[in-house]
């Protein structure tokens, strides 16, 4: 229920609780930028003195200087203020940001694997970077200069009804008409910003695929095909831009010609009342210089709600990802596993609507060495992410020596268990910060301890920097079997009492698999190792083997006791070995 209500919060509601840290510094903002507006509209009663003092005869030469340097005065504090004022929501407002997208990369860390693989890259990129940064204006600019500006109009437009109501009135004779101008562009508002979001999310994705698969684009000679997509959803973003600029022109156009132009009112009620000796000379100069004050700030004010229509769609989507459901996991723990013995109890699991786990269990017993084995979408991925606490199972449980896994803190089921995927992932760091992510704080010594154990250190000294070699965006610049195994030396460093590989070695040639494999033989020594693999020759020895079929248990055993017992795994095992026996023909 909470949740529901939470998520039916405004925009405005989000933002002043994300801007909540530094309110204090939007408050000083916004009370010197309503100073600099005071400050502003001192010079228009010395001016109305001024006038009076030029219309009585009363002026000298000395005088109006001095009202003129007195006027000068006020209006360089005006702007000194203005400048503290933005200085000080600036400051705030890029320390709002940064703790925004510091929250949105904790929520992702906090939120179920699935969660997060719902968006692209480019849709967290495009929020993240894109979608934050336009929060700026209005942090920085509406809070303060949109209140001093209306503030500012207002208290002019109050000095003229105060000179002469009438000629008030005859200043606002332009406001309607400009006033329905400027709204006739918001017809369709909403409508128009959301394509223009969706276009503009569809080219971030567009573009990060068209650069993650260059090289098979260029392998297989479909550039001009790739590029095409990439060149229709800039020409829809560009068309999208383009439709709502042209259907907001004439609007635009209209109003910035008439929101200013009192004097159309003005001039003529004014000279009426003047020629009927109701309105003297010095009152109807007054009331012309002061209308120059009243509708240039409402400009100003005006152009910042195009920002404030947009603000619902861009906090919202921020408000989204803050809004979603972490995994549920308490702080502490009531009771702590006992082993490292592995058990799955009836467990299901969908994606969205489609279950692909169907009462699935198991039993891994601690310290031997498991594999899962089956067809390719089987679920043995999906098994080996929710034992890792990537995800929650819908039903059913697992539990880790004996305790529900989803009453235990997260960071315990993280400590305890080494998760190595077949995707390999190596951030743009060296080498040697790379494995080291493995365990916060270990030395240099210790890092190159773990990449011997684990037969990497003599391609790593291989590299041009040794151990102090970037890896690149994704590990892109080493091969797939050079970051598999930095992945695992990772992984060992870590030295938990649980691994769980995923297709670790699907990249390593036969010849470093060797190596691989025997340095993990040492390594896991005690530890509890649940291995996924397609190339069954590396499980062959395990001591339990899970074949997976359409996402249900289809056989367990030893590797002689599934060929007798399970056709599947044999069939599976012959394939296996007949590509085996013709890749090593073909060598």
């Amino acid at each position: 229920m909470n949740n529901k209500t939470e998520k039916k919060r405004s925009a405005v509601s989000w933002l002043a609780e994300l801007a909540g840290p530094r309110k204090g510094e939007y408050l000083l903002s916004v009370l010197a930028a309503l100073a600099g507006t005071g400050c502003s509209l001192v010079p228009y009663f010395i001016m109305i003195e001024l006038i009076g003092g030029l219309v009585g005869g009363t002026a000298d030469k000395t005088w109006c200087l001095n009202r003129c340097l007195i006027m000068g005065l006020w209006w360089v504090l005006r702007y000194i203020l203005h400048s503290i004022s933005t200085t000080l929501s600036h400051h705030a407002t890029f320390h709002v940001l940064a703790g925004i997208r510091v929250r949105l990369m904790e929520k992702l860390a906090t939120l179920p694997l699935g969660e997060v693989l719902e968006k692209s890259s480019g849709s967290y990129k495009n929020i993240i970077v894109e979608r934050v940064d336009s929060i700026e204006t209005t942090l920085a600019h509406i809070v303060p200069e949109m209140t001093s500006n209306i503030v500012g109009a207002v208290a002019v437009l109050a000095l003229l009804f105060r000179v002469d109501w009438r000629m008030g009135l005859a200043t606002l004779i332009v406001l309607p008409l400009g006033v329905a101008c400027f709204l006739s562009m918001f017809n369709g508002y909403e409508a128009r910003f959301q394509r223009a979001v969706n276009s503009t999310k569809a080219l971030n994705d567009t573009a990060v695929e068209y650069i993650n698969g260059i090289e098979v684009i260029k392998a297989f000679g479909q550039s001009k095909t790739s590029y095409t997509k990439f060149v229709s959803a800039a020409k829809e973003g560009a068309d999208c831009f383009i439709e709502w600029m042209r259907s907001c022109l004439f609007g635009q156009s209209a109003g910035m010609a008439i929101f200013p132009s009192t004097l159309i009112g003005i001039l003529p009620v004014g000279c009426l009342l003047f020629m009927h000796g109701t309105l003297t000379v010095e009152t109807f100069l007054t009331v012309i210089i002061l209308s120059f004050g009243v509708m240039q700030p409402l400009i100003t004010a005006y152009s910042y709600t195009d920002d404030l229509a947009q603000l619902g769609t861009i906090v919202g989507e921020v408000a989204e990802i803050l809004d979603r459901k972490d995994l549920q996991r308490p702080d502490t723990a009531r009771e702590l596993p006992k082993d490292n013995a592995i058990e799955l109890k009836d467990v299901c699991f969908a994606y969205h609507e489609k279950e692909v786990l169907h009462s699935v269990s198991l039993r891994i017993e601690p310290g031997t060495v498991n594999a899962l084995v089956g067809p390719s979408g089987s679920g043995k991925s999906t098994i080996a992410r929710l034992i890792a606490s990537l995800w929650d199972v819908d039903s059913g449980s697992i539990t880790l020596g004996g305790v529900d896994i989803r009453t235990l803190p997260l960071k315990e089921c993280t400590d305890r268990i080494a998760y190595v995927s077949q995707d390999n992932y190596l951030f743009d760091l060296s080498v040697m910060d790379n494995i080291r992510m493995g365990r916060k704080g270990a030395t240099d010594e210790q890092v190159i301890a773990a990449a011997k154990a684990c037969g990497c250190h003599d391609f790593i000294m291989s590299l041009e920097k040794g151990y102090r070699t970037v890896c690149g965006s994704s590990g892109g610049h080493l091969s797939g079997g050079e970051r598999q195994r930095i992945s695992i030396a990772r992984a060992m460093l870590k030295d938990a009492p649980v691994i769980i590989m995923d297709e670790a070695t699907s990249y390593t040639d036969p010849e470093n698999e060797a190596v691989v494999q025997s340095a993990l033989v040492r390594l896991i020594r005690g530890k509890t190792l649940l291995v996924i693999a397609h190339r069954l020759s590396t499980v062959a020895d395990a001591d339990q083997i899970f074949v997976v079929q359409d996402g249900r248990i289809a056989a367990r055993g030893t590797q002689d006791e599934l060929l007798e017992s399970c056709p599947l795994y044999k069939t599976m095992w012959e394939a296996h070995i007949s590509v085996k026996d013709n890749d090593e023909e073909v060598a």
